[in-house]
């Protein structure tokens, strides 16, 4: 009965979008208060429903209900219980189901926070939104429903893959949801200003909040997802640019250039036309990940689906989407231009510089993603070539390079108008404090290593820079007023130095571990021992034991060295319903860096062991935490809660 329940309030929710599309839609440009009104409330109801069908679909997994295909597909009675919840977005349905009840949630969110913006522009961002959400639940209905019944129901279920029963799975999908959903907002939002042919300083401000949101939880997804392939897949690795990968990647790339130019909007009004087709690009990003996971034209440990019918489903409504928001941004956006002007050494282009080298990066990423793909479709099949780090590091690398060097320079740049003296004034403190970086990163590193010693100095550079902005803005009225002045630092300030230092913690993460890790392999026997970046490893047991769902493989491992005597447990686990062997590597993280063991197979009578040392590779995902706290920090601040106030009646 529950999969009846939540089916039928999916069809009630496809129902209620087609209805908010229309009322919204009609009503923004009737500017009838009545149809208006009947948009914002669909808004809520189709939530509403949206969320009954997706607790369905939970308390199947929970229960457990064989009948459902999806369930049995995807659970089994011996499933810790966190995992047979998890599932619940652990497959293609599911997840698509998880898509739906964020873009809905959103939609109600712009429904209950948008009174105080003109209702018109609100009306037709319901509308707009409303139409990818009819997009969506009917695809879900008609080509993949989470609801389907088997008819005899099994005594029980096929079982999750084992590699996604860990939890990450339970944070990291609805993170990176929450993201690539949430830039729907910006792109119904952009639309809906295109159809008005207005987009001033108040909808730069209704703006910024949504793409904060989008790109803060991306941001935590990404980071959170690469932390788990570390532990997760045994290859002591943080980043593969898998394709997947790459597409979430991308859409954040885009998101930040978004969010730089926003400000720009909301703060001088330039950029209108730049910050409207970035709008319409990061969320067009964003449906090909979605289109990637789902088309089976990759295989990857990300993908959901391999079937290319669905895929091209997607592929046709990101066509049709994107061309429509291209075709009115074509025809609108040349009338839209603003009288506002700026020097080339001013925060606006500093902002608008950095937006270029964005894009630039987001394109070497999009080429080495899809080119593959192109090469494949254009040959039938006949042609595959793989697209691996090597690209990337010719591509992206050095475009990155140099938009981390601009990044300090951006808070430090007065609006509209300064000087490059004064600018060099400013920065006197962090480009020495990176000068001496740089040494000591050429005598830590080796000239060997010229990208990593530039990722490295350039990544002191942004945290000695975040700092040095919030000093002066402490020490500007001398020292008896610092602690006011610290009192009084707007969270938006907070939130750029604390974003730009995460994004430097990142940088110094990733160029000392890619030129400093070392590893080994080695065969052991309890009780025997070998040397490895500093400490001695002795293998101390091995044993077999029984998880509740899994059978293991577990050695314990004791690693000794100057201060240091650490306990290290590895496991490989074998789970007999899917015949699946899943790695779990034991790791020592610190401070400075991991050392990282993984047990491998037998040989003999002992085991392969697997060595890495990664310097400071915990400094990638604690840069990434601190980058989306800054994100979400500023969305506290008082000014993105103060929207333009109501228009008086009689006014568009």
């Amino acid at each position: 009965m529950i999969a009846e329940i939540g089916h039928f309030a999916l069809i009630l929710a496809f129902l209620l979008a087609l209805l908010q599309s229309a009322f919204g839609l009609v009503g923004g440009a009737r500017r009838d208060v009545r149809l208006m009104a009947a948009a914002r409330a669909t808004a809520l109801f189709q939530l509403l429903f949206v969320a009954m069908a997706f607790c369905a679909l939970a308390i199947a997994y929970l229960v457990p209900d064989f009948s459902v295909a999806l369930v049995q597909q995807h659970s089994h009675s011996t499933q810790p219980w966190p995992y047979r919840l998890a599932a619940t977005w652990g497959s293609h349905e599911g997840s698509l189901l998880l898509w739906v009840l964020i873009l809905a949630l959103y939609g109600a969110a712009a429904a209950l926070f948008g009174r105080r913006l003109r209702p018109t522009l609100v009306s037709r961002m319901l509308g707009v939104q409303a139409l990818i959400a009819v997009a969506f639940l009917g695809f879900a209905l008609f080509a993949s429903n989470p609801f389907w019944r088997l008819d005899p129901a099994p005594l029980d279920g096929a079982e999750l893959n084992p590699l996604l029963q860990d939890p990450g799975l339970v944070l990291h999908p609805p993170l990176l949801y929450l993201g690539y959903v949430g830039f729907s907002a910006a792109f119904s939002l952009a639309a809906a200003a295109l159809i008005e042919g207005r987009a001033d300083m108040a909808f730069a401000r209704w703006l910024r909040p949504w793409v904060i949101a989008a790109w803060s939880t991306l941001t935590l997804g990404i980071a959170l997802g690469s932390w788990w392939a570390y532990y997760e897949l045994g290859w002591g690795g943080w980043w593969f640019w898998d394709p997947v990968e790459n597409a979430s990647l991308m859409p954040w790339l885009a998101g930040t250039a978004l969010l730089h130019s926003a400000i720009v909007l909301e703060k001088r009004g330039a950029l209108i036309s730049w910050t409207l087709l970035l709008s319409i690009l990061t969320f067009a990003l964003s449906l090909l990940g979605t289109f990637l996971v789902r088309s089976g034209v990759l295989t990857s440990v990300h993908a959901f689906a391999v079937d290319p019918a669905r895929g091209t489903a997607i592929l046709a409504f990101t066509v049709l989407a994107t061309g429509a928001a291209l075709a009115l941004y074509g025809w609108r956006a040349p009338k839209m231009q603003t009288g506002a002007v700026f020097s080339p050494v001013s925060r606006e282009a500093g902002l608008a510089l950095n937006n270029l080298f964005l894009m630039a990066a987001t394109a070497a990423v999009f080429l080495g993603t899809f080119y593959p793909v192109f090469v494949e479709v254009l040959s039938q099949g006949r042609d595959r070539i793989s697209v691996g780090p090597p690209y990337y590091a010719i591509t992206f690398v050095p475009l990155v390079l140099p938009l981390l060097a601009l990044v300090v320079f951006g808070p430090m740049l007065q609006w509209k108008r300064d000087t490059l003296k004064g600018l060099i004034g400013r920065l006197k403190v962090p480009l020495a404090v990176s000068a001496v970086g740089l040494i000591a990163a050429i005598w830590v590193i080796g000239l060997a290593h010229v990208m990593q010693i530039l990722g490295a100095a350039l990544g002191l550079w942004l945290v000695v820079g975040s700092v040095w902005v919030l000093i002066r803005r402490w020490t500007a009225g001398g020292r008896s007023e610092i602690g006011w002045r610290i009192r009084k630092t707007p969270p938006a300030v907070w939130a750029v130095c604390l974003a730009h230092a995460g994004l430097g913690l990142t940088t110094l993460g990733i160029a000392s571990v890619t030129a400093l890790e070392t590893q080994t392999v080695a065969t052991l026997a309890p009780g025997q021992s070998f040397d490895f970046a500093g400490r001695r490893v002795t293998l101390t047991e091995a044993e077999m034991v029984d998880g509740p769902n899994y059978r293991a493989e577990r050695v314990t491992l004791r690693t000794t060295g100057p201060g240091v005597n650490r306990q290290i447990a590895s496991e490989r686990r074998f789970y007999p319903v899917t015949g699946t062997w899943t790695t779990e590597a034991g790791i020592d993280l610190t401070p400075m860096g991991a050392y990282y063991l993984s047990l491998g197979e037998r040989r003999g009578d002992g085991v392969v062991i697997r060595a890495w040392n990664h310097p400071m590779v915990g400094w990638i995902w604690w840069g990434g935490v601190i980058m989306a706290f800054g994100g979400a920090l500023s969305l506290a601040d008082r000014r993105l809660r103060l929207a333009a106030p109501s228009e008086r009646k009689g006014q568009s």
